[in-house]
Parts: C-alpha cells; structure tokens; sequence
C-alpha cells in the first residue's frame, strides 16, 4: 500500500490546453478521453498529402503519437517529460486524402516506469483502419506509482 497519493487526472480540456501551450505546432485535437483510452483527430490538407493523394507517413505516426502520450497524461497527470521510447507502425491501406485522420488509442499496460499501447489509425468515416500501431512510453521516476 502506497503512502503517495493517485495523481489527479486530467480533464480532456487539461490536456488540450497543455498541448496548446507545449506544442503550438500539433493540429491534433482530442476527440475523447477515458480510463486507459483517448481519440484524436488529425485534420487533412494539402500540407498532409505525399504523391498520390494520400496521408503522409510522418503525419500518420504524429497522430499515433499524441494519442499515445493523451492516454497515458489521461491516466499519470500532466507528466510534460513522459517520452517515446518506441513506435512501431504497420501500414494497411490507403488512408483517403480528404478526410481527417483519427487515432483511436487503448493502454494495454500502464506500470512505474512503462506504458504500452496500441493505436489504430482511421480515415473518418470508414471502419476499415489505415494503420496499427504499437508504442512503448517511458515515465519519469518523480512520477512513479
């Protein structure tokens, strides 16, 4: 039995306040936010598409990304030095160009030190997913449970 006390968790507006203000640059907006699960919009544009009409790699693995680090904030608190320690994307199908790109994201395991989950990448509209990703956080030790 631990003597510390649970971290607060954040509001979805929290969040989207802290990504505001840390990463001026992010267009991702957060759809949604639960226990060990969050949804994130991309939106798509010309900036977004590489030749073909299609969504870019770089811009897929940022939406998996920040679904990532959502969840798990979701769950520690505002945690700005929670970082990346892996991402693995498999590519599925073509995402379509002109349609916002959703990330939905589940926590498979959230420890002291590690968190891992997956995301599944979505044009809108369509159930069929673009991409599956799989990425590992790692905690900062002030912030161990």
């Amino acid at each position: 039995m631990s003597l510390t006390p649970e971290p607060a968790r954040p509001s979805r507006a929290e969040l989207a306040d802290f990504l505001a203000a840390e990463f001026p640059q992010c267009k991702c907006s957060i759809e949604a936010l639960a226990p060990m699960r969050a949804t994130v919009r991309h939106p798509v544009g010309e900036a977004e598409l590489r030749p073909g009409g299609t969504v870019s790699g770089p811009v897929l693995m940022t939406v998996a990304d920040v679904a990532l680090y959502v969840a798990i904030l979701g769950e520690i608190g505002i945690v700005p030095l929670t970082v990346t320690t892996s991402l693995n994307i498999n590519f599925l199908r073509k995402p379509a160009g002109d349609r916002d790109i959703l990330a939905v994201c589940t926590l498979m395991k959230l420890g002291r030190t590690l968190a891992v989950g997956e995301v599944s990448l979505y044009s809108e509209g369509s159930e069929d997913p673009v991409a599956h990703v799989v990425g590992t956080y790692a905690i900062p030790r002030a912030t161990q449970r």
